[in-house]
């Protein structure tokens, strides 16, 4: 049984992604995803993009043909990334969303940006995408694999989408392999806190893409590149130290509780942050 559905995770954005907007150190940029201080990173709009500058990488790598690539954002938040890429190459983008505040924020976005002649913000399931939707040359999840009720699911949705040869990109939280109840305990209320339903170890993610007809080409482990125990990191964890006995795991700071737990994992290498990369094959 999935203990976050759609109408959870729908939510859980709908009530937050105005504060994240307003308040999240990337907001600025409409990034709802980490801060990524990779080699040559010098600012934090640049450790914001990071990992869409990863993407654009790879949809260089695609044959160039008469019409644009089509690039496909599953849990697109308010349609930043895609906005930024499109902004950087000629593509048709096509973003997916559960929530409608975020499909809001994203249609503003695209507006202001001059770009709806070529990109798109939708209301809807990644995991059930119409049998219309035009075939992806590239699609990406950032921050938002690990939502999904059924990595399974997802994956038979990616095959659907993605055409032969195409790429797929997963950047997101993976378990690493360790069984201590501390552990244990701290992945928990990280899960629960953010409302994630598939957090894996990278062998297990490596194997039902493979299941569902998509090669491993590479995963970049980015938990290096994180900025861990920021002020606001330390300010949040005291805050959960001296209100822990509230029930915050169903009240509006849930994420709090989820984020530290988040900080803890990414410190003592139980949760590792990675980029994976993947071709459709058959």
């Amino acid at each position: 049984m999935v203990e976050f559905d759609a109408a959870d995770v729908r939510r859980y954005y709908d009530r937050h992604t105005d504060d994240f907007v307003a308040y999240g150190q990337g907001g600025a940029v409409g990034a709802l995803h980490r801060a990524v201080w990779g080699p040559g990173t010098n600012t934090a709009d640049a450790a914001f993009r990071y990992v869409e500058d990863r993407i654009l990488e790879h949809l260089r790598t695609i044959p160039r043909g008469p019409e644009p690539a089509h690039v496909v954002d599953l849990g697109c938040g308010v349609g930043a990334s895609l906005c930024y890429l499109a902004e950087h190459w000629p593509i048709r983008g096509t973003g997916v969303t559960l929530s409608p505040v975020q499909v809001r924020h994203a249609e503003d976005r695209i507006k202001n940006a001059g770009l709806s002649d070529r990109v798109v913000c939708l209301e809807g399931d990644y995991c059930a995408l119409p049998d219309e939707a035009p075939p992806a040359d590239l699609a990406y999840a950032i921050e938002s694999f690990v939502h999904g009720p059924d990595p399974s699911r997802f994956f038979a949705a990616c095959a659907r989408l993605v055409r032969l040869d195409g790429l797929l990109v997963i950047c997101d939280d993976f378990r690493r392999p360790v069984a201590s109840p501390a552990a244990i305990r701290a992945v928990e209320r990280f899960r629960r806190g953010w409302h994630l339903n598939s957090l894996l170890h990278p062998d297990e993610l490596e194997r039902l893409a493979a299941d569902a007809g998509f090669e491993h080409v590479s995963t970049s482990d980015l938990t290096p590149h994180l900025h861990v125990g920021r002020p606001r990191d330390r300010l949040t964890a005291l805050f959960i130290a001296l209100f822990g006995w509230l029930p915050l795991d169903t009240t509006r700071f849930g994420h709090l509780v989820g984020g530290s737990a988040l900080q803890t994992c990414l410190a003592r290498d139980w949760i590792g942050y990675d980029l994976a990369l993947f071709r459709r094959r058959h």
